[in-house]
């Protein structure tokens, strides 16, 4: 793994930089302790990072558990008795590891993971907005576009527009434009700009310009538009910090269902950004699921033990990664590392870092997430790749992640009926010989009951004096109820008119009396 660090140590510092605002930012909005949310990144990238078999993937606290924790902290009366939960339900992902549950993420499809991918850059881009112009009333607050509160995206959205300050805006285009200049033109330039990250530079330049403007009036940064990561004074305070768990509650049955619920929702959310993080890599390797919910269950465990939220992998933070160059499991331990002796080495320096630097590193994630290209790219390929995606990316930004997916997924299962309707039979017309019509029906290869209503359609719609041509040579399962539509399709036909020939791998029989018999003497291997 050593051999790939001059990539993954620069992809390391990317992704410390997102880490670390997002870390806070998540305890924040979860009603947490805020160094719940660091404890949940150094044990995701330290411990996950090493046991997990993604190479590029990275875990941490996830904005998609945050609603579920601020109601569970409530319900079970404490977060130490919230903490038995957390435990529980990384036992319950091993669980679900053990049974090789993590083949689930394979069966959504490829428009629902892109959508996904979408709506979380957009809610990246729009959610980091506020904090790029110095308007960060609620941090990283509410996730929901639409609420009744102050604190949701749509508000801040709006709330903005007033309440622009003028040294975090000018700092964050910098930043934005330090970010911009290095990732276009540097790189390409010298093998020093690759070395060098642009995060790295804009945000060293973010500390500078708020030393050298602390004491300016208009251009100065308000400590609240800072980053705040808690500053221990000894070793005492230090591990003072950490919560553990009050295993007395552990017969509470609302912590079981709690519990559970972590685990589902968090393996779930670990398994489409697993499926979604394969397809962003480069090298395109393919990461061991059930190893993951594993990984990710042990990881919860442990952080759980020692006061830190619920880990999931985390597509902001992989996708940053894989943007950054990272290639083996290192760039993402090494992440853990730095936040680590970070919050103990460096605290006060770490509060010296605007959050618009921070909120500029966010929207270029944001935007290669959620490129207008990709956009462009779904509609070209049909209608039945767009309205999953489209779907997908709305109900995220406007409602929930899980909902989103929900939503994009049910559409997808839609379209697989629609399309299954479709194509349960070719029916081609050829001629009209001897004063009959003469009709040829193939039958697909599987012919459920799905296709009921188009293939009694077809039959019903055929005019009198017909002669049908039914091929079955190609199919290989007849639904019960298909043939049972036959069979009532066979009386019709005589008083209709309709000669039926059908052809089949047995041969070919003209006008047969039962349907039912017929296929029952077929070999099973047909």
């Amino acid at each position: 793994m050593f051999k790939t660090i001059k990539n993954d140590l620069p992809a390391s510092i990317v992704v410390f930089f997102v880490a670390l605002p997002l870390c806070l930012g998540i305890a924040l909005a979860s009603g947490a302790p805020l160094f719940s949310g660091l404890i949940a990144g150094i044990v995701g990238g330290i411990v996950v990072g090493s046991l997990s078999g993604s190479k590029i993937g990275v875990s941490g606290p996830a904005a998609g558990l945050a609603a579920i924790v601020l109601a569970a902290i409530g319900t079970l009366g404490g977060y130490q008795n919230f903490l038995v939960a957390v435990v529980l339900g990384g036992v319950i992902q091993l669980l679900f590891g053990v049974l090789r549950a993590g083949i689930i993420g394979y069966y959504f499809p490829s428009s629902v993971i892109k959508g996904m991918l979408t709506g979380i850059g957009i809610i990246i881009i729009l959610k980091q907005i506020p904090h790029f112009f110095g308007y960060d009333a609620s941090a990283d607050g509410n996730i929901h576009f639409f609420e009744v509160d102050s604190k949701g995206t749509f508000s801040e959205l709006i709330g903005t527009i007033n309440h622009i300050k003028l040294g975090s805006a000018l700092i964050g285009l910098i930043g934005l434009g330090i970010l911009i200049l290095w990732d276009r033109v540097l790189t390409k330039k010298a093998k020093i700009f690759q070395l060098i990250q642009g995060p790295l530079v804009a945000v060293v330049v973010g500390i500078v310009y708020y030393y050298l403007t602390s004491s300016h009036d208009t251009l100065s940064i308000a400590s609240s538009h800072l980053v705040s990561v808690p500053v221990p004074e000894d070793a005492a305070s230090f591990f003072g910090q950490f919560s553990f768990p009050n295993f007395a509650a552990i017969t509470n049955p609302d912590i079981w269902v709690v519990a559970f619920t972590i685990a589902l929702v968090a393996s779930l959310e670990t398994l489409l950004c697993v499926e979604a993080t394969d397809k962003l890599d480069p090298n395109k390797n393919v990461t061991p699921t059930n190893r993951e919910l594993l990984a990710q269950g042990t990881g919860n465990i442990l952080s759980g033990m020692i006061g830190g939220l619920p880990i999931t992998q985390v597509i902001v933070r992989s996708s940053a990664n894989i943007q950054s160059g990272g290639v083996s499991k290192m760039s993402a331990i090494i992440h853990g590392l730095f936040l680590i002796i970070s919050v103990i080495l460096i605290p006060r320096l770490l509060n010296m870092i605007p959050l618009s630097v921070l909120a500029a590193i966010l929207l270029i994630v944001g935007y290669k997430l959620a490129k207008p290209s990709l956009f462009k790219k779904m509609y070209d390929l049909g209608w039945k790749q767009w309205i999953p995606f489209t779907v997908t990316v709305a109900g995220i930004v406007f409602i929930d992640l899980l909902y989103g997916i929900g939503l994009g997924l049910g559409v997808g299962i839609i379209v697989i009926l629609i399309k299954s309707y479709q194509n349960s039979h070719f029916l081609h017309i050829e001629d009209k010989s001897n004063g009959k019509h003469k009709i040829k029906m193939t039958f697909a290869e599987e012919v459920t009951f799905f296709n009921k209503g188009a293939i009694l359609k077809e039959l019903d719609a055929l005019p009198r004096d017909t002669y049908l041509e039914l091929d079955v040579r190609k199919t290989r399962y007849l639904d019960n109820d298909i043939i049972e539509i036959l069979e009532d399709f066979a009386f019709k036909a005589k008083e209709k008119h309709i000669d039926i020939k059908l052809v089949s791998e047995r041969g070919v029989v003209e006008n047969p009396s039962s349907f039912i018999e017929f296929f029952k003497l077929r070999p099973k291997s047909a």
